[in-house]
């Protein structure tokens, strides 16, 4: 895996998933492994659904809408073979998304997401995103991202 987390260099994304610059938010990390990007995110008693045992549903789609959208801003930066805190920023956001959760995520252990971008078209890319519970699937989700201009979201 690439040493430094895609999200480390985006110092003015503060997103409550993924934004560095959010103290207050989850700070999720991505990373590349081959072709394909990893997070790993450990919940806290704070992220729990009605059944205090499991992590909560809207938790789940933050986390994978920010790895899934940090992983296309990433891939856009590799498509272009330039350094991820490179100038003018490359800039993806989110037009759909489509969730499944397959079972419960147990709140009391870390979770693991892997994503890989399975189409690229003009300014849209599909990322698809899997989470793990240890080696338990609990969700998949098809996220489709577009680029847009950074001067439409950042001063």
């Amino acid at each position: 895996m690439s040493e430094k987390a895609f999200q480390d260099n985006w110092h003015h994304n503060e997103c409550w998933g993924c934004g560095c610059s959010n103290e207050h938010g989850l700070n999720i990390k991505s990373f590349w492994s081959e072709d394909k990007s990893i997070c790993v995110w450990t919940p806290n008693q704070n992220h729990k659904a009605g059944p205090t045992g499991y992590l909560n549903g809207g938790v789940i789609a933050t986390i994978i809408d920010c790895h899934s959208i940090s992983t296309a801003i990433a891939d856009g930066y590799k498509q272009e073979d330039r350094e991820l805190d490179s100038q003018p920023i490359i800039w993806y956001v989110t037009a759909s998304i489509k969730i499944d959760y397959h079972k419960p995520t147990p709140i009391d252990k870390e979770v693991k997401l892997k994503a890989k971008v399975t189409m690229r078209e003009g300014r849209k890319l599909l990322v698809v995103c899997k989470l793990f519970s240890g080696e338990e699937k609990c969700a998949s989700a098809e996220v489709l991202a577009v680029k847009v201009p950074p001067e439409n979201w950042f001063d």
